[in-house]
Formats: C-alpha cells, structure tokens, sequence
C-alpha cells in the first residue's frame, strides 16, 4: 500500500494483518480522489480533512499529500492507531494531523461540541451498515460538513443499503470489486 499522488507519492504506508481492518486499495483511493477533483485543485478546495475509521490513515494521509492543510484520524483500535502515527511520520505529516483514539460516535460528538467543519470527510468502517448509518447522522446533526464540503463513504457491495445524507442521494456512486463507493456533496459544494 502506497500514497498514490501528491508531495508523498509513492511512499510506502505501514498496514497490520487481522480482521479489524480493511484497508482502501491503491487504485480506489486513486480513483476517489480523481471524482474529487484534479490534483491541481485539490488544496484549494479540500483544506480540512476528517478520516472516520481511518484503519492505516492512508485516506487522511492521501489528502494531506494532495496538499489539505490539516486532518483528523478518528479510530478505536489501538494497532490502528499506532500504524496511523507511523505513517504520519513516515510521510512527515504528523504537525498537520490530530489522531483520536475514539469510537466514532465519540469523536463525531467531540468533534461537534468543538464546532468543528470539515470540507473532506471519509467514512470507512467494517463493511457495516448500521456503522455507516450512524455515521452519516451523527455527521449531519453535527453540522460537521462545511457548506461546500463533500463526504464520501465507503461500503460492501455484499451488503448494499440505501444510503442517503441531509436527505439527499448520492450525487455519484461507483464500485471497486466488492467495494461501493458514494459521493455526497452540501449545495454549495462543486465537484
């Protein structure tokens, strides 16, 4: 697993083997971030970051390598946030980057009551639907998605749901294998 674009590209990202995680693959983080915009636009739009489950970091890490100011790391698993650390050294990230060791509806609340806004947010749990459900909506009511932000979220094509946020479907949806992918955009976000 590598960062696949920007300032970092090509370096190597650290990973552990077990079921508590499930990496994004090179070629769907390459194709995530080419919906989302040219390289050459990418940190004009997308200056903060939130990586939700982030497991290796590796989507946070991909934005901040694309030139996003700042990202935060939410994951409850301790390996995961030991590998996330890692690799935000190894990619020299880690005065950009804050890394909560929190269950996501902790952190999503914490991150609310601090009036955070995100214009990039990734949602990338266990292929779970009820994980990415209560997510979306502790999101939502949360007002973490700035105004012009967008939110993508990752889920398994084994267990397809219809997924919405702020009442509105997708405006892209994509699949990777067993991977499902959806993009989701505030009004005045432009992608």
């Amino acid at each position: 697993m590598r960062v696949v674009g920007g300032v970092s590209k090509g370096r190597k990202l650290s990973s552990f083997a077990g079921l508590s995680i499930r990496p994004t693959s090179d070629k769907v983080r390459q194709a995530i971030f080419n919906i989302l915009c040219p390289a050459t636009e990418f940190s004009g739009r997308f200056r903060k970051v939130l990586d939700l489950f982030a497991g290796t970091g590796a989507l946070g890490i991909e934005a901040l390598s694309r030139g996003a100011e700042s990202a935060v790391f939410v994951d409850k698993d301790p390996q995961s946030v030991r590998v996330i650390k890692k690799n935000l050294v190894a990619c020299g990230f880690e005065e950009r980057a804050v890394v909560m060791s929190k269950n996501a509806v902790s952190a999503v609340t914490a991150l609310s009551r601090s009036g955070e806004k995100f214009d990039l947010i990734f949602i990338d749990p266990p292929y779970d639907a009820e994980l990415t459900l209560s997510a979306l909506s502790g999101i939502e009511k949360g007002g973490l998605l700035s105004p012009t932000g967008v939110l993508v979220a990752e889920t398994s094509k084994r267990s397809p749901i219809t997924i919405e946020f702020a009442g509105q479907k997708p405006f892209d949806e994509r699949r990777y294998g067993d991977t499902l992918v959806y993009f989701f955009k505030q009004d005045g976000a432009s992608v």
